[in-house]
Formats: structure tokens, C-alpha cells, sequence
């Protein structure tokens, strides 16, 4: 049985910046949080917002879920991680995903063709910057250094970074849903960040963690809804899930669409997208299984969650993000997990 820890999970921003986020980090720092979290889509990006939270706090831990690759050179990426680490006190984990197609080709003009080996070769270089043993190089195909393609005027040589890295090692975590990419995962980071996880399904991800090093950590979120409306909060979940299941993703490519048929519910993923694709969205929304809701969640009143959190505890699960900045909520989880 694992011990639960907490992180908060911001997210990106939508038309601007959420109010009360820097509140909520200080708030959730001083009872027991062990991590705040922020992400990016194509709006806002992932370490900006951690800056700002590292300025104003102390001892939480801060990651990315997730930084896309796409959006960087690996290089870049290591830039900005190694130094807010040196601002933050070493506080930094580094959160990488790749993201889907739409987002990669379409907003970051990125190839995304071969993602596992491209994301291998991204953590092998940010790995070398942070150890800062020897000029970083690497022979590609997809991140050649020095680069000696098409345009190249051949004066490119291999670099150590100037600025030392605080930590050689510092945390470098995956966001991934597929078999492989979970593997890839377990045996080359520190730690993943699941999309969706079922602590009464360990068998969906078993194979693909079965090597993972002693230590190796799982951030999931889970939304903790305290609530005696435990169908109001079901349904009001809906909406975002059939989004992700029908939406996000071309009708052939889909990775949540295909997450969630990994997790028993294949036919029920297949007709949400098929009604959103037809145009029929409210009812794609009101066919998500509330039972697949219901896994993947904690709703309820207190006693429910109470015991529904000891599946989590006997899984290989190691932090339950709380999303938002309803200090009420941050509250509750803590109240309820961390007690």
C-alpha cells in the first residue's frame, strides 16, 4: 500500500490568467501539497507560470504536465528547466509529452511522425546538458548536433551549456497514453503522467511498467468532488470527456478515443465518437459511461471517498493532482488524502 501525496494542477490558461492561482500555490504549500503543476496547449506556456509561483513560495515542488516537445529544441527546453532550478532552489521536475498530430503540425508546423524514438532522443540530450560531462551531441535523425543538414554552413560544434545545471539529475517525467510511450516512460524517466488512470484496472498498464526503477513516481489526476449529488457531478464531467474522447483527434487518430477502449469501455468510446463526428454532440457528452467517470474519479460524500481512496493507495499510483484554485477544494483533498 503506497502513500498518496498531493499536487495541484493548474492546467493551461484560457483567455487570460486564472485569478487566485499564486493563492492557491501558497495555500497548498502551507498544508502539504507536495507539487503545483501547470501545462500548455497553444496559448499560454508551461514554465512562465511556475516563475511566478517560484517567486512567491518557498518549499512546493514545481513541474510541467506537460511541456510539448514540439514547442522546443531540446536544448531550449533544458535552458529554461536548468534555470528556473537555479531560481526556484532545485525545485524544478520536468514534465515532457508529445502532444497529438493537430497540435504538432498544426500549431508548432512540427513533423510528428515517429514520436517514441523523437521523445527518446529528447530526453537523451536534455540528459547531457543536465550531467554537463562533455559537448552535447547527438546523430539524430530528429535533433542532429551539431546539425549538418540542409542549409548548414558546417561551422556548427558541439556545446557544454555555460550555466552550470544545479542537479545532474534533475526529474524528468513523461506524459504518455500509449503501451509504448508508457514503457518509454518506466525505463527512461523518473516518473509519468497519465491522461486518465483506474486503480480497479491495473492490468491496462502492467506490462508497460513492469520494468520501471525503484522510485519511479505517478502523478495522475483525479478529480475529488465532495458532493451527496454524486450523479450532478458525474454528469458534469460529461462534457470535457466526450470532448477528449470524440473531438480531439481525426476519426482514425485518436489517442484518448483509444485509452479509454484500452480500459474496458471500447464500444461505448467508439459511439461518442461516432456521434460527434456526426454532428451530434450533446449526445456524444451524455454517452460517456458514468461508470468509466466514476474509475477514474473521486465523487461523492466523504465516506465514499474515504473508501474509494483505498484503491488508490494499493495502486502503483504515487500523487493525486487537484485541479483549480478553489481553496475550499484544495482544502478538502487535503483533508481527506493527506490525514
Amino acid at each position: 500500500m503506497s502513500s498518496l501525496s498531493l499536487g495541484l494542477q493548474f492546467g493551461y490558461w484560457g483567455a487570460g490568467p486564472p485569478d487566485g492561482f499564486v493563492e492557491a500555490a501558497q495555500e497548498a504549500e502551507k498544508i502539504g501539497y507536495e507539487t503545483v503543476w501547470t501545462a500548455e496547449a497553444w496559448g499560454s506556456d508551461a514554465f512562465t507560470p511556475l516563475t511566478w509561483i517560484a517567486a512567491h513560495t518557498s518549499r512546493i515542488k514545481l513541474g510541467t504536465s506537460i511541456v510539448q516537445i514540439a514547442a522546443r529544441t531540446p536544448t531550449s527546453t533544458a535552458m529554461h528547466a536548468l534555470t528556473l532550478d537555479h531560481l526556484s532552489g532545485g525545485r524544478v521536475i520536468l514534465g515532457l509529452g508529445v502532444s497529438g498530430p493537430q497540435v504538432v503540425e498544426g500549431w508548432y508546423g512540427q513533423p510528428f511522425a515517429k514520436p517514441i524514438s523523437r521523445t527518446r532522443e529528447y530526453i537523451d540530450i536534455i540528459r547531457q546538458v543536465m550531467r554537463r560531462e562533455a559537448p552535447v551531441s547527438n546523430d539524430g535523425p530528429h535533433y542532429t548536433l551539431p546539425y549538418q543538414g540542409e542549409g548548414a554552413w558546417g561551422l556548427g560544434k558541439s556545446l557544454k551549456p555555460i550555466t552550470h545545471p544545479l542537479r545532474a539529475d534533475l526529474p524528468i517525467f513523461l506524459g504518455a497514453e500509449g503501451p509504448k510511450n508508457v514503457e518509454l516512460a518506466a525505463t527512461q524517466c523518473d516518473g509519468w503522467i497519465p491522461l486518465w488512470y483506474s486503480p480497479y484496472r491495473p492490468e491496462v498498464y502492467a506490462d508497460s511498467l513492469k520494468h520501471a526503477k525503484p522510485g519511479f513516481e505517478i502523478i495522475c489526476g483525479a478529480s475529488i468532488h465532495i458532493t451527496d449529488d454524486v450523479q450532478g457531478a458525474l454528469n458534469a464531467m460529461k462534457p470535457m470527456l466526450g470532448f477528449y474522447v470524440g473531438g480531439m483527434g481525426a476519426r482514425d487518430r485518436n489517442f484518448h478515443k483509444d485509452l479509454m477502449g484500452r480500459m474496458g469501455y471500447e464500444e461505448e468510446a467508439q459511439k461518442i465518437q461516432d456521434l460527434f463526428f456526426d454532428g451530434k454532440r450533446e449526445e456524444a457528452v451524455a454517452a460517456v459511461p458514468e461508470g468509466f467517470i466514476d474509475e477514474i474519479s473521486l465523487i461523492g460524500p466523504r465516506e465514499r471517498i474515504r473508501d474509494r481512496l483505498q484503491a488508490w493507495r494499493d495502486s502503483p499510483v504515487t500523487t493525486l493532482l487537484v485541479g483549480g484554485a478553489n481553496l475550499e477544494q484544495i482544502r478538502n483533498a487535503a483533508e481527506l488524502v493527506l490525514d
